[in-house]
C-alpha cells in the first residue's frame, strides 16, 4: 500500500512539472500580444538614452575630456542591440498572423514559441542595459602625454649640437647637462628640439617637462607647469609651494624623468621646486639653457656643452633667408 502511495505522489509530481513546463512554454505565445509593444516602448527608451549619452560624449571631446572606457563600450553594445530589436519587432508582424483562437494558439507553435521566448529575453536585455547607462559621468581629463610637443624654428647648424647632446642624454650616466651660449644662438630652439625627439625617437623615459624659467623666475609657476605635464588637477595649483614640492618629488621619485629648463639666469633650488637629484632617480636627466657657464656650474652640471655661433657663411645663409631678396636687393649698397 506504501508503494503505490509513493508511485502515485511520483506520478502526481510527473505530471504537474510537465503541466507547469507546458503552461510556462505556451505562455510566450499568449503574451505576444502584450509583450511586442512592450519592447517597442523599451526600445524606444534604450534609443533615447542611447541619443542622450552620445551628445554627452560629444560634448565631453569637444571640451578635450577623454571617454570613459565603460561609457564606450556601452555604446558599442547599444547598437548592435537597437538592431536586433528592430528586426525583432518587424519580424513580430509575421507572428502575430500566426495567432489564433484569440491570440490563445499559434498556428505554427514552435516558431511562436521561440519568437516569444526571444522578445522576452530581449526585453531583459535592454532593460538591463538601459540601467546600466545611467551614467553620472561619460568622461574624464585625458591622461597627460608623456611628451608634449613643442611649435619649432628651423634649426640652423644646430644638428650636430642636437646629436651630441642626444647622445649624453641616452648614452651616458650624467644626471645634469648644462646648454650655454650667447643669446640668440639658437639654445631654446636646440631644447625644443630636443624635447619633440622625445616624442619620436624611441626612449625608456615615463615624462618629459618643460618649464621657462627666466630672470625673475617664481618657482611656484614652475612648479605648475611641472605639475600639468604630470597631471594634477587644476585645483592643484592653490597649494603652497612647499607642499607643491613635496607632491612633485613624491610622483618623480618614482619615475624616469626628463625636466627640461629654458633661459636660467641663476641657480635654481631643485629641492625647492621638488625635482629629486637626477642621477639618484632611475638615471632621470635634468637639462637646462643659460647665457652663463658659471651658471652651469651653480647647477653642478656635470656636462657642459657649449651652443656656438653660427659660422660667417651659415649666418650669412640665415640673413638672407629672414630678410628676404627684395629687402636685399632694393639697394645695391644693403649686400656689402
Amino acid at each position: 500500500m506504501g508503494n503505490c502511495c509513493t508511485v502515485q505522489c511520483g506520478l502526481d509530481s510527473f505530471l504537474l512539472r510537465g503541466l507547469d513546463f507546458i503552461v510556462g512554454h505556451a505562455n510566450y505565445v499568449w503574451k505576444l500580444k502584450q509583450t511586442l509593444p512592450t519592447l517597442s516602448a523599451a526600445l524606444e527608451e534604450l534609443k533615447a538614452r542611447r541619443v542622450d549619452v552620445k551628445r554627452r560624449v560629444d560634448l565631453a571631446e569637444r571640451k578635450l575630456l577623454k571617454p570613459l572606457e565603460e561609457v564606450q563600450l556601452w555604446l558599442s553594445t547599444a547598437g548592435p542591440m537597437i538592431t536586433e530589436a528592430e528586426k525583432l519587432i518587424e519580424d513580430g508582424r509575421q507572428q502575430m498572423n500566426n495567432l489564433c483562437l484569440g491570440g490563445c494558439a499559434s498556428k505554427s507553435c514552435l516558431s511562436s514559441y521561440k519568437f516569444g521566448k526571444k522578445v522576452n529575453k530581449m526585453l531583459q536585455e535592454i532593460s538591463d542595459l538601459k540601467r546600466e547607462g545611467a551614467f553620472e559621468k561619460v568622461a574624464e581629463d585625458p591622461p597627460p602625454a608623456p611628451v608634449v610637443v613643442r611649435p619649432e624654428e628651423q634649426a640652423v647648424a644646430l644638428e650636430s649640437t642636437i646629436q651630441k647632446v642626444w647622445s649624453c642624454i641616452v648614452e651616458t650616466n650624467v644626471g645634469i647637462i648644462g646648454l650655454y651660449g650667447l643669446g640668440g644662438v639658437g639654445k631654446t630652439t636646440l631644447l625644443t628640439k630636443l624635447n619633440n625627439k622625445f616624442s619620436t625617437t624611441p626612449n625608456d623615459f615615463e615624462v618629459v617637462i618643460w618649464a621657462v624659467v627666466s630672470k625673475d623666475y617664481d618657482v611656484g609657476k614652475i612648479q605648475d607647469r611641472i605639475g600639468e605635464n604630470i597631471g594634477f588637477p587644476q585645483s592643484w595649483k592653490n597649494k603652497s609651494v612647499d607642499q607643491k614640492a613635496i607632491d612633485i618629488c613624491g610622483i618623480l621619485s618614482n619615475k624616469r624623468f626628463v625636466v627640461l629648463l629654458d633661459d636660467l639666469w641663476k641657480k635654481v633650488d631643485l629641492n625647492l621646486v621638488g625635482i629629486p637629484e637626477p642621477s639618484q632617480t632611475k638615471g632621470s636627466k635634468l637639462i637646462f639653457t643659460t647665457r652663463s657657464l658659471d651658471v652651469c656650474g651653480y647647477m653642478e652640471a656635470k656636462t657642459k656643452i657649449k651652443v656656438e655661433c653660427l659660422e660667417p657663411e651659415k649666418a650669412w645663409e640665415l640673413f638672407q633667408d629672414k630678410v628676404g631678396d627684395e629687402a636685399l636687393n632694393s639697394h645695391p649698397d644693403i649686400p656689402n
